[in-house]
């Protein structure tokens, strides 16, 4: 009985060492993942989240290279067929094996109903099974990009799926919702341990990861906090680890504190307005019978009416480069003779209205977010004062991502802003999901203005199958020239990336703005 009894005190004591020396991570966001769904939306704050808890076939790493995760290798044995070796002794957190089986099922639910990850997996036709961990992908055409292209195809369980009633993704341009929203089963090295939507999300780390992380994280505790006085507040007082982003007006304010650090680089991400160039008619708008965003010359003035440099210096405090192109620099395919903005110029933009047939201009809602960007609301707030000089009403909707999305997704938006991370780091990856003419597969998925050249549209299938670079980035030029000429979309800036961090936390900033838990450390 004695022994007993020394054996559980020992083993309550190992226990209790344990739990005192568990690494916990707090990080505060302006906002929260939608869903715990890794197929329901297509948004770097999302993905963020849940790509610690899934994972796809191929990555990158800390130095944004493409490397291997639930694949091993691969190599393109014909021109439309990529074999793909898949990794061995994985499991789900259920402990379910993860196989060939879940790949095609989660590709079959990502390029489904309700999916917003069409876009990655549109090129693909099928995917043959060549046993357990061996898989062909087959493309449409030649596609050369693939393995770049699916680095955001994350894999779910096919059993777990259809025992919880969550075949399909979420939908969260209808509001449905499954169990995904709320759980998850992935091979990631985190698991969902509770789940408060715009609440707090707590994380464990996953005890039978397929390898040994280089971090220490063993818990995450994640928070929203929308309010930027709040957020702030409590990266001063310790009560978060790492916030994002740090509002521009307290970066040095965070600076100043000897604890903590603020990382700072440039982000892959363009802000931009869309506009509906389909509808006959703009939804929320005085202009009856007539939809003004169809005339170039309506186009070209918005355009001019943004005073981009003092939105630049007053509202971003510099921390943006003002874009004429929808790809930043760092992206392949980027054209240097094309990155001239057009003039800051109110008068040229008001007789331009007046040539188009609104001498008194016109009113118009715009969509934005709150809760999403660098200071996003008050980007849209310069923009609609901006166009008020030209005569232009802007009814300015800000609004938190839950509903701004749902929304701008189902297209019900005549004037919006978005933001785009080239996140393949190839301009393909901006000609057909934001260029494209809206159709099946993901083409032009995030074209929500619905911009249509068919010139564009045949480049972009050119340079989906062009393995000449040369050839390649000359089509990417032409296509962006024709889509800067017919002014579809107004580009803002790139941004940067502004994150608050303890001095004892060592973590890498990349250029999507994610955030692999399993690479932080922290030291006590």
């Amino acid at each position: 009985m004695k022994f007993k009894t020394n054996r559980l005190i020992t083993a309550m004591i190992m226990a209790s060492a344990l739990c005192a020396s568990a690494v916990t991570l707090k990080i505060g966001n302006q906002g929260d993942a939608l869903s715990m769904d890794p197929h329901s939306l297509n948004e770097s704050l999302q993905i963020t989240v849940v790509e610690n808890v899934y994972e796809p076939l191929v990555w990158r790493d800390l130095n944004f290279k493409l490397t291997p995760i639930l694949a091993t290798s691969w190599k393109q044995i014909k021109p439309t067929v990529w074999r793909f070796e898949l990794r061995k002794n994985v499991k789900f957190h259920d402990s379910t094996p993860f196989t060939a089986d879940d790949v095609i099922f989660s590709y079959e639910r990502a390029k489904g109903e309700g999916s917003d990850m069409k876009t990655y997996v549109g090129q693909i036709k099928e995917i043959i099974k060549n046993g357990s961990h061996q898989i062909d992908i087959v493309t449409n055409e030649p596609f050369p990009i693939l393995p770049e292209m699916i680095t955001h195809w994350n894999i779910m369980n096919k059993k777990w799926c259809e025992e919880n009633q969550a075949t399909k993704p979420v939908d969260r341009r209808k509001g449905i919702e499954n169990a995904a929203s709320f759980k998850a089963n992935g091979t990631g090295p985190y698991m969902v341990k509770e789940r408060q939507p715009n609440v707090k999300t707590v994380f464990t780390k996953n005890p039978n990861y397929w390898t040994k992380t280089p971090g220490n994280v063993d818990e995450v505790i994640y928070t929203p906090i929308s309010n930027d006085v709040t957020r702030v507040a409590s990266m001063l007082s310790g009560e978060i680890d790492v916030m994002e982003p740090v509002p521009v007006q307290d970066v040095e304010r965070i600076k100043a504190d000897s604890k903590l650090k603020v990382m700072q680089g440039p982000e892959l991400r363009i802000i931009f307005l869309g506009m509906d160039q389909k509808r006959d008619e703009l939804l929320y708008s005085n202009i009856k019978g007539k939809n003004p965003f169809k005339d170039i010359r309506v186009r070209k003035a918005f355009y001019q009416a943004i005073d981009i440099e003092t939105i630049k210096s007053r509202v971003m405090r510099g921390a943006s480069t003002p874009a004429a192109l929808m790809l930043p620099s760092q992206v392949n395919g980027y054209a240097p003779d094309l990155g001239k903005r057009m003039s800051y110029d109110p008068d040229a933009a008001k007789k331009l209205l007046v040539e188009a047939g609104y001498p008194d201009g016109f009113e118009v809602k715009m969509n934005c977010p709150n809760d999403r960007y660098v200071n996003d609301a008050e980007i849209c707030q310069a923009v609609a004062a901006n166009l008020a000089r030209v005569g232009i009403k802007i009814n300015l909707e800000a609004e938190t991502k839950g509903t701004y999305f749902p929304k701008i997704l189902s297209r019900n938006t005549s004037f919006y802003m978005l933001g785009w991370t080239s996140s393949t780091v190839d301009a393909h990856n901006v000609l057909y999901p934001i260029f494209s003419t809206p159709g099946d597969g993901g083409r032009g998925q995030f074209n929500l203005g619905a911009y249509s050249n068919p010139k564009v549209d045949e480049l972009t299938d050119k340079v989906a199958s062009e393995t000449d670079q040369k050839k390649r980035n000359a089509m990417i030029r032409e296509a962006m020239k024709i889509h800067q000429d017919d002014i579809g979309h107004l580009p803002l800036h790139q941004q940067s990336l502004n994150w608050a961090v303890k001095k004892n936390i060592t973590i890498v900033q990349l250029p999507d703005n994610s955030m692999p838990w399993k690479n932080i450390s922290i030291k006590p």
